[in-house]
């Protein structure tokens, strides 16, 4: 979601023919593949998730890079890697987002990375703790170029956010919050728009009302609340939130739970987006956090290669038929952000 006006006019800068065009390839090749449950492929990936590092700072429970669980690699992207993904995707690619798993910030090239993408006139955004939001990083934040920063800020209270956001601190969440606004006034920039994401659980449900507050305080651009993903869901679990609408999950009876998502066999996202890990693996969408399903790798193969690919085709047949059988769609409830 685009969170106003100037947001969408900055978004509908990065428009050209030549990516008009893509995007409506890339749709009509989804609309035919749903209605033939046969995959077919024209175009390139309208937006794109890369993962600038798996490290992170933070231990928050029902994350891979908090828990150190990947079986994975571990480690950072490089410039030199960057360069190649943006020489073959720039022409088509509208959107970017610099985070899959771990902290942005602890990259020490990665805003280096935002600038090289702003300069092809891609909109960019990340997510972020905010415990790397110092003065330095505030104002080379600002002119990087970067369109949109998510702030995640799971509470309105030290006690509360650390209670999720393990050895976390919210002054530092607040103070790097303040640093973007006010380089963002010093520069004389529209951007960028500045995002509260806060994550509900049951430890910080009763927050809601004074976060809001808080985000009214600050003057950021938005706030939102998004749901969380339990991996041990079925026999229920101390942090799924009371509040049903902010809940990915339903109970049945009996102490048991449900996904809501009816897992339909069709996914926009394995048409128009991917995810590339920070050592190159591309894999379908972001609820593969172990890269389980690698399509092929850009180190050694070109982007346009490894998307036309049979693995790749395999991967979408497999999904028009029998998505629920598919380990990563499982637990995936694309969509479920509610919007303050």
């Amino acid at each position: 979601m685009l969170i106003n006006l100037h947001d969408s006019i900055s978004f509908a800068s990065k428009l050209t023919p030549k990516r008009i065009s893509n995007a409506w390839k890339i749709w009509r090749s989804y609309k035919r593949s749903i209605n033939s449950k046969e995959s077919t492929i024209s175009g390139l990936p309208i937006s794109l998730a890369i993962e600038p590092t798996t490290a992170c700072n933070l231990r928050c429970p029902e994350c891979p890079s908090g828990l150190k669980s990947f079986t994975r690699p571990t480690g950072k992207l490089s410039t030199k890697l960057f360069e190649k993904i943006m020489n073959d995707v720039s022409d088509h690619l509208l959107y970017l987002t610099f985070y899959f798993q771990g902290e942005p910030y602890l990259n020490p090239q990665f805003l280096d990375m935002v600038a090289i993408a702003s300069s092809h006139n891609i909109y960019t955004t990340t997510s972020t703790n905010a415990h790397f939001l110092d003065d330095a990083n505030s104002k080379k934040t600002v002119q990087s170029g970067l369109d949109r920063l998510i702030i995640s800020i799971d509470g309105a209270s030290q006690e509360t956010y650390e209670s999720y956001r393990k050895e976390g601190d919210l002054s530092k969440v607040l103070a790097g919050t303040k640093n973007i606004l006010k380089w963002r006034k010093k520069l004389k920039s529209k951007s960028p728009k500045i995002m509260w994401q806060f994550l509900v659980v049951k430890p910080n449900e009763h927050e809601i009302p004074k976060i809001k507050r808080l985000a009214k305080e600050y003057g950021v651009d938005k706030m939102a609340f998004k749901t969380a993903q339990i991996y041990d869901y079925a026999n229920g679990s101390d942090l799924m939130p009371t509040i049903d609408k902010y809940s990915r999950y339903k109970e049945n009876g009996a102490g048991t739970y449900s996904i809501k998502n009816k897992l339909e066999n069709k996914c926009w996202k394995m048409w128009q987006s991917c995810v590339i890990t920070w050592d190159g693996q591309v894999i379908p969408c972001c609820f593969d956090k172990d890269a389980t399903h690698s399509m092929g790798n850009v180190i050694e193969d070109s982007f346009k290669e490894i998307w036309n690919s049979k693995p790749y085709e395999k991967f979408r047949n497999a999904l028009l038929n029998s998505r629920s059988e598919i380990e990563i769609c499982k637990n995936c409830t694309e969509g479920l952000t509610v919007w303050a």
